[in-house]
Formats: structure tokens, C-alpha cells, sequence
């Protein structure tokens, strides 16, 4: 029995050398050893050949779902003049006829099957089966040597990469706290600034080794100002601090965030606050403002959806950062569905439960855009300025955009909305003027 825990306690000291010198090290210094690039090669090609054998004959696999419903991009004036152009127009009186009730039913119908909105709060369906059983619902046999292929990635996920990459962010994780708590407690001199900075980068970048990410940066960018970026994820944070450090600004969370916030931010200038806390928000308006004026300090980063969007599609922007001023650098983020989803769904899994799940899947890739520097133009709101980056994010990462709320998550559509509706159909039956009128 001695001989028996003897060679455990060998194996279990194999495996942290390995760990260390393969994989830790080459993170903490930013360089690789190459191991990951093989291992995005053998995926790819496996994942070829899964997709040769789901659709035999296709040249290239189709790795999106189609949109059930085909929208038409025209207003309700132009879609309501389509209707009524067989119909002379009244000579006194309203201008309503009993087929602008077909507009308003197929518009209902098309939400019922798919509205443009909920589906963003879920994840998408590929189409191309990626050997994940969570992204095959409708599961059913196609072929032995298809079936040997999804076990014997079952076991690699779960026997081999599993463990190891529990065992990364673990110690990524854990040094991130204990790092940041250290630093903490010295004085405010440039050297806590840039231990803080050094034990971020190198926890981020061992946690990233802990979910196999493979991220492509483009057009780097000058340090400084206001970094706002689409949101999908927790780990979006790690991504873009892969790269360099950031200041963060976001909802104070429980559990294993609310440990890591806290940490973080006794090294670091972070802002956490509760949003629904009116105090809080004018606090952080303050902090925001302060913040940006001090050149010495590092650059902000703010995810202004608020909220995890399911990498399809960018939705409005939170006027509130960009009415402080100063220089916005926005960043595209999108993740490649076809190797694992990214997405945080934190209504139906909390933080633990997400990461085993990225941690059980292929690997995480991603590309990151850099844009341009923009400012707020003279006579544009904080709203329009707010639209504008975010166009400019959906364009460049190929995503929809959105103008509703991604807090519809988690609440109803106000009655505004609804009144905006009803107003623009009631100008159009009977006038603007006596639209005012009513």
C-alpha cells in the first residue's frame, strides 16, 4: 500500500513540473512553446473531418444557424404604404383601413417564432455539430466511426484537459488574490504600481493557458483614455488583459467574483458598484471623471451593454461613460463558436458551474479588433456618441446591432416603447397634427 501512494505522490510531482516548466512559465513571460498551436491544428482537422462526415460533399461546413424568419428592413410608413397602395386614400376624415391589421399580425407572428431580442440572451445553435454534446440538442446516430471520435473527445476533455486546466486556473486564480492583497498593503509608490500591473498580466495570462485561448490581437493600441468593448463573457476581461492592464469599472458581484473584485481592487484603482444603488452611480460618475484627468493612472475599461450578450449581436450602450468626456477607444471582441461557447448565461449557470463548462470545452478563440481613437463630435449628445461606437464595434466584429436594452434580460419592455409605437400608427391615421392634439 506504501508503494502504492509512493508512486501517487511521483506522479502527482511529474505533473506539477510539467505544468510549471510547459506551461506556466512560458504564460508569465508571454511566450509559447508551441504546444497550443498543435493543439488548434489537430482540433481544426478533426473538426473538418466531423464536418465531412455530417455533410458529405459540402466544400466548406456551415457553422451558423439561418435565421427562421427573414425580416424586411423597411419603416411601418414604407411596410403600411405597401399595404394600402391598392386603396385610394379617403377624401375627408382618417386615413385607417382594416389591412393595417395584417402589418401589425405578422410583425406579432414573427416575434412569437423568433424576436430579435430573448434570443440574445441564450446560446446560439451551430449547425455544424462540433463533436459538443450541449451543441447538438437534436442528437441522433450517424455513423460508428463518428460516435468513436465524440468519445475519445469526451475522455480527452474530461480525463486530460479538464484536470489540467483546473489545476491552471486554480493557481492563476489564487495567486491573483494573494498577489493583489500583498500589493495592497504598500505604500503608493511607482513600484506598487508596477508590481499591480505585473501580477495582473500574469495571472490573466495563466488563467487564459487554463482555458486553452487562442486570441488574435489586430492594431494595437495607444495606452490611455476610455476602453469600452462588447460583452460576452466574464473571461472578456482576461482576453483584453492579456494584452496589458486595464482600470475596471463594473456590477459588485457575490461569490467567486465578489472575492476576486475585492482583491483586485486593493491593488489597483477598479470601480465596483451597485447599479441599482443611485449613490453608487453618481459616485462612480465622480471616480470616472477623476480618474480619466489623471494621465498617471491606467486606462479604463467598461463593457457599457452592461450585461453578457451572446456574441451574435451588439445591444445599446449605457449613455453614462460616454458623458464624462475624454477619448474613446472602442475593441471588437468576437469568440469562434465553432471551438466552444463563450457566452455567460448567468441566469441559468452561476460562475463556478460557467467555467467548468469553458473548461470541458475544445478551447477558447478569439479575435480582438482595435479601433480608431474617437470623440465626442460638436452638438452630438452622449447618446448619438454612444450609437456611434457601437455601430462601429458590430461593424467591424460582424455582429447585429441593436438599439434595445440588454437589461431586458431581466425586466419588461417599458411602456414608453410601446406609447412610441402606438404614437407613430396614430400620426399616420390621423395626422401629425391631430396626434398632438389627442
Amino acid at each position: 500500500m506504501e508503494d502504492f501512494w509512493v508512486v501517487v505522490l511521483a506522479g502527482l510531482k511529474v505533473w506539477v513540473y510539467l505544468i510549471v516548466a510547459l506551461l506556466m512559465v512560458p504564460a508569465m513571460f508571454g511566450f509559447s512553446l508551441g504546444i497550443s498551436e498543435t493543439y488548434m491544428k489537430i482540433l481544426v482537422k478533426t473538426l473538418e473531418v466531423n464536418c465531412l462526415c455530417l455533410y458529405p460533399g459540402t466544400p466548406h461546413c456551415i457553422t451558423h444557424k439561418n435565421s427562421l424568419i427573414q425580416r424586411d428592413d423597411g419603416s411601418m410608413e414604407e411596410a403600411l404604404g405597401e399595404l394600402r397602395r391598392s386603396r385610394p386614400k379617403p377624401p375627408v376624415g382618417g386615413d385607417f383601413t382594416l389591412s393595417d391589421c395584417f402589418y401589425f399580425y405578422r410583425r406579432g407572428i414573427e416575434d412569437i417564432v423568433e424576436d430579435e431580442v430573448t434570443q440574445r440572451f441564450s446560446s446560439e445553435e451551430l449547425v455544424s455539430w462540433n463533436l459538443l454534446t450541449r451543441t447538438n440538442i437534436d442528437f441522433q446516430y450517424i455513423s460508428l466511426k463518428l460516435t468513436m471520435v465524440w468519445g475519445l473527445g469526451v475522455f480527452i476533455r474530461y480525463c486530460v484537459l479538464a484536470p489540467l486546466r483546473i489545476t491552471l486556473a486554480s493557481i492563476g486564480l489564487t495567486w491573483l488574490v494573494i498577489g493583489t492583497t500583498a500589493v495592497g498593503f504598500l505604500p503608493n509608490w511607482r513600484l506598487k504600481s508596477w508590481l499591480s500591473d505585473w501580477v495582473h498580466v500574469m495571472c490573466y495570462r495563466i488563467c487564459a493557458r487554463g482555458l486553452s485561448c487562442t486570441i488574435h490581437y489586430y492594431n494595437k493600441p495607444r495606452k490611455g483614455g476610455i476602453c469600452v468593448a462588447n460583452h460576452t463573457s466574464p473571461i472578456d476581461i482576461v482576453i483584453l488583459c492579456n494584452d496589458g492592464c486595464y482600470a475596471m469599472v463594473g456590477q459588485s458581484h457575490g461569490g467567486l467574483m465578489g472575492v476576486l473584485q475585492r482583491a483586485m481592487a486593493r491593488s489597483c484603482p477598479h470601480i465596483w458598484f451597485e447599479r441599482a444603488d443611485m449613490k453608487d452611480r453618481h459616485l462612480v460618475a465622480k471616480r470616472l471623471t477623476d480618474h480619466v484627468n489623471d494621465n498617471t493612472k491606467l486606462p479604463i475599461l467598461i463593457f457599457p451593454e452592461g450585461t453578457c450578450i451572446n456574441n451574435t449581436s451588439v445591444m445599446m450602450f449605457k449613455k453614462g461613460s460616454f458623458e464624462i468626456g475624454g477619448t474613446i477607444y472602442p475593441v471588437a471582441i468576437k469568440y469562434d463558436p465553432q471551438f466552444g461557447d463563450a457566452f455567460w448565461n448567468s441566469a441559468k449557470y452561476n460562475m463556478v458551474s460557467y467555467l467548468l463548462r469553458m473548461m470541458t470545452s475544445w478551447a477558447i478563440v478569439c479575435n480582438v479588433w482595435y479601433l480608431p481613437a474617437m470623440t465626442q463630435q460638436a452638438g452630438e449628445d452622449a447618446v448619438h456618441f454612444a450609437n456611434r461606437v457601437k455601430s462601429a464595434i458590430a461593424h467591424r466584429g460582424g455582429l447585429v446591432d441593436l438599439s434595445w436594452d440588454g437589461g431586458l434580460k431581466r425586466a419588461k419592455v417599458k411602456d414608453m416603447f410601446k406609447e412610441e409605437q402606438q404614437k407613430m400608427y396614430s400620426s399616420m391615421v390621423v395626422g401629425k397634427q391631430g396626434s398632438q392634439n389627442q
